[in-house]
């Protein structure tokens, strides 16, 4: 599955499960990591875990399986699936590590095209 269908899915999961300020980076220009980024903010650790778990879940349905899965028991979930990667924060950490700003060289999309 591409890329950009992954991303498609998991923003739809986020979304459906209340996820909030949800980011799309189109990253393919800037580094050789990834594609894509996704970034949602939760407003829990138990959100945190929902929300990576409505991607996983969306995305095993889907047939695709994650490469990685970082921070299970964080305010941070990071879900490596190649070409997209996903990362589900509390408010306080999304602030601090400031993602945004650190990828602002990628092209935003736009979630609500992602998400119809």
């Amino acid at each position: 599955m591409e890329g950009y269908e992954v991303l498609k899915i998991a923003a739809k999961a986020l979304d459906d499960k209340k996820g909030m300020d949800l980011t799309a980076i189109e990253i393919t220009d800037v580094t050789v990591i990834g594609d894509y980024f996704l970034l949602a903010t939760a407003t829990s650790s138990t959100h945190v875990r929902a929300l990576a778990e409505a991607v996983e879940d969306a995305l095993t349905l889907a047939g695709v399986e994650p490469g990685h899965i970082e921070g299970r028991a964080t305010g941070w979930i990071l879900l490596d699936y190649g070409d997209t990667i996903i990362h589900v924060m509390d408010a306080k950490t999304r602030d601090f590590y400031g993602l945004e700003h650190t990828w602002n060289d990628g092209r935003r999309l736009d979630i609500e095209e992602l998400i119809k």
